[in-house]
């Protein structure tokens, strides 16, 4: 008679092992959020872009981590209809979130550039995978989106990146063909000197740089408008270059370890 109690009983605590077991603990950030996905066959790695072929006379701004809040540039976005990407660093932006809400109420994108801004070459993949997924879990918290570009902070990246990227669904990682120089002038990282369309031009930031953002940003425009040039949405043009929505296109891309763009970014 004991038998079926006993049985009864060994189902009870089984029962009650398993579901402890899919519980996981509340997490203060974005890093352990991303329960790990099932065995599977690997993702294909995301494409690396610093210029995007168009026969439109386009090139495509870009700013990074977040440091430098001019709340004219706000004013300028708004004004210019600058479709500009901002690529955040949750470290950076600290309790700075608002004024991107503000961009991006304007017509700005919100995109990835890690948590921490550490350079991701050579670190194991638990360590980039952190950076990535978390900051994607950060941005979603605040403006309920799921970024699909990323940037390397540097411009430094290596396969495992392109990896961790990829199971954090971004769909491809953008580097840059000019950035912006204190003076004004550009650099540009390979090829002729020079804007050409489809050109991606990195807008380096920081709490101290002068003159500030948006005067870099008009000077900048000047130039763009000389070279019969305008603005346009790098998501948009991405999304005809790879000939399909971001979040259905992924592709594979040699590992590719840029020099000269670990001075900004």
């Amino acid at each position: 008679m004991r038998r079926p109690a006993a049985a009864l009983l060994c189902a009870i605590l089984l029962a009650g092992c398993a579901g402890g077991a899919g519980e996981r603990p509340g997490a203060v950030d974005g890093r352990a959020q991303d329960a790990p996905r099932a065995v599977s066959a690997p993702r294909p790695l995301p494409p690396v872009v610093d210029h995007v072929p168009t026969r439109e006379p386009v090139v495509f701004l870009t700013y990074d981590d977040g440091a430098e809040r001019d709340p004219r540039f706000v004013g300028l976005v708004r004004e210019r209809r600058l479709p500009v990407s901002m690529f955040l660093t949750d470290s950076v932006v600290g309790p700075g979130y608002g004024h991107f809400a503000r961009l991006r109420a304007v017509g700005a994108s919100i995109q990835n550039h890690t948590l921490d801004h550490p350079a991701l070459r050579g670190l194991p993949y638990a360590g980039q995978r952190a950076e990535i997924c978390g900051q994607q879990h950060k941005l979603r918290s605040r403006f309920g989106i799921s970024p699909r570009l990323f940037r390397p902070p540097y411009g430094i990246y290596d396969r495992t990146t392109l990896r961790a990227a990829a199971d954090c669904g971004i769909t491809a990682v953008v580097l840059w063909r000019a950035s912006l120089n204190a003076d004004g002038g550009l650099t540009y990282t390979r090829g002729e000197p020079g804007l050409r369309p489809g050109d991606i031009v990195s807008v380096p930031a920081g709490e101290t740089m002068t003159p500030s953002l948006t005067e870099r940003t008009v000077r900048l425009l000047g130039e763009i408008e000389r070279k019969g040039l305008r603005v346009g949405r790098l998501e948009d043009h991405l999304e005809d270059h790879l000939g399909g929505r971001l979040e259905d296109h992924l592709e594979s891309r040699p590992e590719r370890t840029p020099g000269r763009r670990a001075a900004v970014n």
